[in-house]
């Protein structure tokens, strides 16, 4: 069994940069993918995340956050394209926690690092997101989503390695 890395603030564990490797696997058709890239967890205090639809909590002001942007090469079934994605990582309820939100201010899901491993739902439609956090070093932790739904049978695993 994994030894986990308790962290004590997630947003200064993550801000940095981080090379990123992700496998895609479809379970029900058996085909996979691949994203090769980085990820940049950069101080937002410059930058006003959007209002998300409901309230964040009782943290206050918004802007002492992480902006997250990831951007690299998809590869699937033999066509690579590029793709990226951006997050916002709020401050949470207490030390170790962030809430995690789409570029759009939705909610996505909480995250608690405080133990070094956490587990988080995020309904979507008909099918649901699990994520499995692990972190294993100072510069090394995983994300483990599985998604499933009427047309979703999905494992995408993702290794983060800190480059600075």
């Amino acid at each position: 069994m994994a030894e986990f890395w308790p962290v004590a603030d997630a947003l200064a564990y993550l801000t940095g940069s981080w090379r990123v490797e992700r496998s895609v696997r479809d379970r029900a058709s058996g085909a996979e993918g691949r994203f090769t890239g980085t990820t940049v967890f950069s101080p937002s205090s410059s930058i006003s995340p959007p209002s998300p639809p409901s309230p964040l909590g009782d943290r206050g002001d918004r802007g002492d956050g992480l902006l997250h942007h990831e951007s690299g090469v998809f590869t699937w079934q033999g066509t690579s394209r590029p793709a990226e994605r951006t997050l916002w990582f709020l401050p949470g309820p207490r030390a170790g926690t962030a809430a995690v939100r789409f570029s759009d201010g939705r909610p996505f899901h909480d995250l608690d690092l405080a133990t070094g491993r956490h587990v988080a739902d995020h309904p979507c439609a008909a099918d649901l997101y699990r994520g499995e956090f692990t972190v294993f070093a100072a510069d090394r932790w995983r994300t483990l989503w599985r998604v499933g739904g009427p047309a979703k049978d999905l494992l995408l695993t993702t290794e983060y390695t800190r480059t600075r």
